[in-house]
């Protein structure tokens, strides 16, 4: 029996870094059994990230079978609403990079409302990283929502992947870290990593114009290694696909409250205590908050959106 990193898998057949140090390379294991012992409910019983225990194929050599799962520190995960499923994105990670672009793609702030809620709830900390602010325009809307989630206690960094912008706060940022890449399809996150490890030469798509969205390029959640580089540590980061929609999940709508900063000091405050909907009730704080600025009236308007997704409703955004 060995132990091995997962780099990434595909219909239950996943790729297993040794953890000893083998000569022998990656191997190429399938579950042993159909089912992974306490995986029974999710899309996929493993991510990029995870640690497992598995067994060498004597007689077909670089193959092998997953026998168990260590225990994670953390996983990320969402609502895959075609698999009525959890699907694991990652697991065992110290960083959420939720990239989004201030245009081309559209600023998607709703989008990112809910990838920093699951963050929150699976404790792992996110930062958001702007991409293409060379491209920026100055729109005020997009200025004044990311001045906000500045001011609520988000860290933002402003990169550009083709001009190298903000590269050397993220190299830092990065250093000695295990971090996913997460983010809507076209906002540049294989440019992100072609940047950070330019001998890697991932295809990088072209934006889909009709549609103002970006095509589909990484297929599969993949573990990169980034190298030490000009006095910055080495790194680990997992390049995701694109995400069209990010349903959140593992929580229940009433403890939504707890998972966006600024609604999370005022929870159980209200009149109606845990009870209250933040929607009508006299002696809401929340409503009282958004009234007075405290809460961003878009930051609210997501907090009702995502407690209907949690909830069972579908929305496009």
């Amino acid at each position: 029996m060995s132990r091995g990193l997962v780099i990434r898998g595909s219909r239950n057949i996943f790729t297993v870094k040794p953890l000893d140090n083998s000569p022998a390379g990656n191997i190429e294991c399938r579950l042993k059994g159909k089912i992974l012992k306490g995986q029974e409910k999710v899309y996929n019983p493993l991510a990029p990230g995870d640690r497992v225990i598995f067994e060498q194929n004597e007689k077909e050599k670089g193959t092998g079978l997953i026998t168990a799962l260590e225990d994670r520190r953390n996983v990320f995960t969402r609502f895959n609403q075609k698999g009525q499923a959890p699907q694991l994105l990652a697991a065992n990670v110290d960083l959420i990079l939720c990239v989004t672009t201030p245009a081309s793609p559209p600023f998607r702030p709703r989008f990112l409302d809910r990838i920093l809620a699951q963050a929150e709830a699976s404790n792992i900390t996110p930062v958001i990283l702007c991409n293409k602010n060379d491209l920026a325009d100055d729109d005020p809307d997009v200025e004044e929502r990311l001045t906000d989630y500045k001011r609520i206690g988000y860290q933002l960094l402003r990169i550009s992947a083709r001009t190298g912008e903000g590269f050397n706060e993220l190299r830092s940022l990065l250093g000695g870290k295990f971090s996913l890449l997460l983010g809507q399809s076209g906002v540049g996150k294989s440019s992100i990593v072609n940047a950070l490890v330019p001998d890697l030469d991932i295809r990088v798509g072209s934006l889909v114009e009709k549609y103002d969205r970006g095509s589909h390029t990484t297929t599969l959640s993949s573990i990169i290694e980034v190298p030490a580089l000009d006095g910055f540590p080495a790194a680990v980061v997992i390049d995701s696909p694109g995400l069209r929609r990010f349903v959140p999940q593992g929580f229940e709508k009433n403890d939504l409250i707890f998972y966006m900063k600024e609604f999370a000091p005022l929870a159980g405050k209200c009149s109606y205590g845990l009870s209250c909907s933040h929607q009508s009730e006299p002696g809401c704080k929340i409503m009282e908050a958004v009234a007075a600025g405290i809460i961003h009236e878009d930051r609210y308007d997501s907090f009702l959106r995502i407690q209907d997704e949690l909830g069972g409703k579908v929305y496009n955004d």
